[in-house]
């Protein structure tokens, strides 16, 4: 059974318009495509739809004791 193949050669021109979409899209850097906003309790910079750094707040609610300072980061919150 033959496998298709191409009958030219695909120019350095073309294969680089095809690559030069994803190398646009790499370049946007994580800072400016993630929102911050400020929290509603202490007013520190955090991500949106995230428990604040530096009170522990989430949607106006106590969720992490804030008492001891933080060790390791936060991923999830368990119900």
């Amino acid at each position: 059974m033959k496998h298709p193949v191409p009958k030219r050669k695909q120019s350095k021109s073309r294969s680089a318009r095809r690559y030069k979409t994803f190398a646009n899209g790499a370049r946007v850097k994580l800072v400016e495509s993630t929102p911050v906003v400020t929290c509603s309790n202490c007013g520190a910079k955090k991500r949106n739809h995230h428990v604040c750094t530096a009170c522990g707040n989430y949607n106006a609610k106590k969720v992490i004791p804030m008492e001891k300072k933080m060790t390791k980061k936060i991923t999830k919150v368990k119900a």
